[in-house]
């Protein structure tokens, strides 16, 4: 069979067509507003919780700030790239959709088989930093759940006593992944109103860290703002600051979930845009004052914890504030769980719909009007990942599918751009091709700098979806594409 076969394309048109003619689409009940709490639920999570204090002990000191400005500067141009295909094409799929207009079957099946790395995996990567988490707020009250029931089937756990058990399960991770899995199937507008609430109330404590924070800073702490580097590349001065901004990238993970959205978003031309740069913006402003104010309270040497915003806060010698930072810790995990789980039903309804996955995934339920079945089982698969395997396993394999994806839709701007000239862009990116050219050029320098055995568990990953392809995906297209012709 000629390659050819493997590369037909769908023209906007057509994808339009698919999305506008379904009997009984997905509900669009999502507002601008919606659209930046999802994104900004996805968004702020371990990142800020987490991430900052180990990137400003390890790397740049004080100046994690300014890697946050360089970070943001690089989801800018990839969020740019997001907008103008979100709004072109007003369906649910993200990249995978965008792959499919611009480069063809085969390569939008590799790309939204690689998704799943970002959604399926985050999520329960996710789901069990969340199980951590919650184990040390309970413990503060004084409730101990047997730590066997936490960890991952077969991992070493240490004991009270200071003898050893096998990790039988991680029940938290399982129990709030099936809880917000539940949500998402009984309805958007439901769901998506109790993502608000939680990201409501995880930036208003985040404000309030801030503003508090801010009455504690000691100058003296960002003196010298730019360590001076000890000899090795990215062990502070400039090169930490490069450094500690590839590794603070990943702390914007989640805008791009925005985008998955668009069939559900009421005015997807013109909502789309905003939710995707509204929330990197909001997220990068958030991330750049906490970096300022952790990094004034305390020494940046004592951030590189689990818990920095909670070691900041205790300088203060308020105690109900470390509380109240520990729950907004556990919300703000919370809704980035709910944007992959969300995220990934819609990826798979795309694919599904175009026939190269069963139709299970596109069915629509006819009350709720969500995937219902589609959620059900994902929720299913990535309760049991996040109940048997541990974080640093599961994270290694979310970084580099989303890098892909990012790498890709630059580069589907850019075709798009020459392919069709003509068609119809509510929102158009700046500057082009200059800021898609550095989106893919920042993606890429960001995937070099991956070890080798993610770039190993990538390929076999992909090897499998693509047996899966030839096998099933599109055999079951041609059929289609036979019998329409007849």
């Amino acid at each position: 069979m000629p390659f050819a076969a493997y590369t037909s394309r769908k023209t906007l048109d057509e994808i339009a067509a698919s999305a506008d003619g379904q009997e009984r689409g997905l509900a669009r009940s999502l507002g601008p507003m919606s659209l930046i709490g999802l994104g900004i639920g996805c968004i702020v999570g371990a990142g800020i919780f987490v991430l900052t204090g180990k990137a400003a002990a390890s790397y740049a000191g004080p100046a994690i700030s300014l890697s946050f400005v360089l970070s943001g500067i690089a989801c800018a141009f990839v969020g740019l790239c997001y907008a103008e295909l979100a709004a072109m094409i007003p369906v649910s799929g993200s990249a995978y959709t965008y792959a499919y207009a611009t480069i063809g079957e085969v390569f939008a099946w590799i790309i939204g088989w690689d998704l799943v790395l970002e959604y399926g995996m985050g999520a329960a990567t996710v789901a069990v930093g969340w199980s951590g988490y919650v184990m040390s707020l309970l413990g503060s009250f004084g409730i101990h759940i047997p730590p066997q029931w936490a960890e991952a089937t077969g991992e070493a756990v240490k004991l009270a006593d200071g003898t050893t058990a096998v990790g039988i399960v991680n029940l938290p991770a399982v129990l709030v992944v099936m809880a917000l899995t539940g949500l998402l199937m009984v309805g958007t507008r439901e769901s998506a109103w109790v993502n608000n609430m939680m990201v409501v109330f995880k930036l208003f404590v985040v404000c309030v860290v801030i503003v508090v924070g801010a009455m504690y800073i000691n100058l003296a702490h960002w003196i010298p703002f730019i360590p001076q580097n000890d000899g090795n590349f990215g062990e502070f001065g400039w090169s930490g600051i490069l450094r500690g901004s590839s590794v603070v990238f990943f702390a914007y993970i989640g805008f791009d979930a925005v985008s998955t959205a668009a069939q559900e978003a009421r005015r997807p031309q013109q909502d789309m845009p905003i939710g995707i740069l509204g929330s990197l913006v909001v997220c990068t402003i958030l991330y750049i004052l906490m970096a300022l104010v952790m990094t004034g309270m305390v020494p940046y040497q004592k951030l590189g914890v689990a818990d920095p915003v909670a070691v900041a806060m205790d300088a203060t010698g308020i105690t109900w504030l470390s509380v109240l930072v520990k729950f907004a810790a556990l919300a703000g995990l919370t809704t980035v769980i709910f944007a992959l789980l969300f995220g990934q039903a819609r990826i798979f309804f795309s694919m599904a719909r175009d026939r190269l996955l069963p139709s299970f995934f596109s069915a629509v339920h006819p009350r709720f009007r969500t995937p219902f079945a589609s959620q059900a089982l994902i929720g299913l698969v990535v309760a049991l990942i996040a109940a048997c395997f541990p974080i640093g396993l599961l994270g290694e394999m979310v970084s580099i599918g989303t890098l892909f994806a990012f790498l890709l839709v630059c580069g589907a701007v850019l075709h798009l751009r020459r392919s069709a000239p003509e068609a119809q862009r509510p929102f158009r990116t700046p500057w082009s091709p200059w800021v898609p050219v550095l989106g893919i050029g920042f993606s890429l320098l960001l995937m070099t700098g991956l070890p080798l055995a993610t770039w190993l568990r990538l390929v076999v990953w992909l090897a499998i979806g693509l047996v899966i392809y030839f096998s099933y995906g599109h055999r079951r297209v041609l059929v289609s594409t036979a019998a329409s012709n007849d």
